[in-house]
């Protein structure tokens, strides 16, 4: 296969001009701060832009995560909220709409995508045991460690590589996955942790002939698979545009046949769903449902809540039927491609293909002599916000953390600064400016020094933890 092919947004579209499926009704004023007042707001957050002020940011992609614009559907369907305690409409709403388009059968909701990994692993995992999984994400390992779980890297090998263009980099290496069940015996692996366009490898999508492998050898074993549906349909879109017998489906067809070889999902509705707060866990097996409609009680709220207000779930609900539009997900994904096709043209160092929600810089290749333990990722953050005042995020060895046995840092092969992209709320013409800042920061990337830590928090530490410069 011709990989170069899925990263020109011409032939996404038939042309090179395009145009959102939705014209703007309200807008929210943003200010570019002076150069001064950038340097003093990145020294108060100690080069960490978790800890910006959102008001000090011009553009933000720091995350997709409940920073979507939701529909006028969605905002009308707020004021459709039944704030019962208990048996609320609009859970049943949210149920149906789950089993529509994502095919599980029990729904337990949650206030966000880490309740309900939470729960799950409370549930479903016993100390000592084994979670092999696609690529590690943050909350998600720390969730299986805190239940004694072991996580275990099995996703191919391509993936650690931010320059090859393999189309499905997500994918779960067959081979190592049967090494592990076989070595650690099927009993002790809790459930292979399978997500779609993993995160931590750049936004890379898995094929429906790999899952539907994983759930034939899975079912040899009798190891059941959980999903990561939180970007599933950005997933479904690369399959339909990547993989043979695909092109004539819809998103929605895709997403539910996926769906179909796994045994259940936990769910972060802030992204592909559109709304601002939310979450799901859903499953097939009726004993370990009413196991996780048990903890969910103590963990977040009623099992008809989660810890969401009515209106909230009315939101996901609806955002649940609109993520699944072909013509939104196309231009959701074709605005992310546009951003990294302006950076391939300069030939500027990014994971390719490029991902389905966000362009992710390969920051070891943008700053070959900053060492690794000298946080190049973080350091290219810092200087894109003190460049142009936009905001991104570290995705390497702050974000990886800590060995819980050793206490050594872990070093990914993969150091990356994610610029995410939120679904619904910028033009092409910020694309463009953020372009232009990232290749600022590149022809000046001779003259910037890496950083090092000087506060690190226990758990998570990349989103609290204070750098200064080396």
């Amino acid at each position: 296969m011709d990989a170069k092919k899925y990263q020109t947004i011409g032939q996404q579209f038939g042309r090179r001009s395009w145009a959102e499926p939705w014209k703007i009704k309200m807008v929210e004023p943003i200010r570019l701060a002076s150069a001064e007042e950038r340097r003093q707001a990145m020294e108060g957050a100690f080069s960490n832009t978790f800890l910006l002020r959102s008001e000090d940011v011009y553009i933000d992609l720091l995350t997709d995560s409940g920073t979507n614009a939701m529909s006028d559907r969605q905002w009308a369907g707020l004021m459709l909220g039944d704030e019962a305690y208990a048996g609320s409409r609009n859970f049943y709403h949210l149920e149906a709409a789950m089993q529509t388009y994502y095919g599980y059968k029990y729904l337990v909701p949650t206030h966000q995508g880490r309740g309900a990994e939470h729960i799950l692993s409370q549930a479903a995992i016993k100390p000592g045991q084994w979670v092999p999984g696609n690529m590690y994400f943050t909350t998600t390992r720390q969730h299986q460690e805190m239940a004694g779980g072991t996580f275990v890297d099995v996703i191919i090998r391509e993936a650690h590589d931010a320059a090859d263009l393999h189309p499905f980099k997500g994918n779960v290496d067959l081979d190592k996955l049967e090494t592990l069940i076989k070595d650690k015996g099927a009993q002790n692996i809790a459930y292979v942790s399978l997500a779609g366009t993993v995160n931590m490898a750049g936004g890379q999508p898995v094929s429906m002939a790999n899952v539907r492998a994983l759930r034939e050898l899975c079912d040899r074993y009798g190891v059941r698979i959980y999903l990561d549906a939180t970007r599933m349909a950005e997933n479904a879109y690369f399959i339909q545009q990547r993989e043979p017998g695909y092109a004539d489906w819809t998103i929605a067809r895709i997403l539910k046949e996926f769906c179909s070889y796994t045994d259940g999902a936990w769910m972060s509705a802030k992204k592909d769903n559109l709304v601002n707060i939310g979450g799901w866990l859903a499953v097939n097996d009726a004993e370990l449902f009413e196991t996780l409609r048990n903890l969910v009680v103590i963990y977040e709220g009623l099992h008809t809540y989660g810890g969401l207000a009515g209106r909230d779930m009315e939101a996901i609900a609806i955002g649940i039927e609109e993520c699944v539009q072909d013509d939104h997900i196309r231009s959701r994904v074709g605005q992310v491609l546009y951003l990294g096709e302006l950076l391939i043209n300069w030939d500027i160092p990014i994971v390719q293909p490029v991902g389905g929600h966000a362009v992710f810089l390969d920051a070891k290749r943008f700053y070959p002599h900053i060492p690794q333990d000298e946080l190049p990722a973080q350091t290219l953050a810092a200087q894109l916000y003190l460049d142009s005042g936009i905001r991104s995020m570290e995705r390497g060895i702050v974000s990886a953390g800590r060995d819980p046995v050793t206490g050594e840092n872990r070093h990914p092969a993969l150091e990356l600064t994610r610029l995410t992209i939120p679904r619904r709320v910028y033009t092409q013409a910020h694309m463009d400016i953020v372009a232009e800042a990232v290749k600022a920061a590149y022809d000046n990337r001779e003259r910037t020094r890496g950083l090092r830590m000087i506060f690190e928090p226990k758990y998570l530490r990349f989103f609290q933890a204070r750098f200064e410069p080396v």
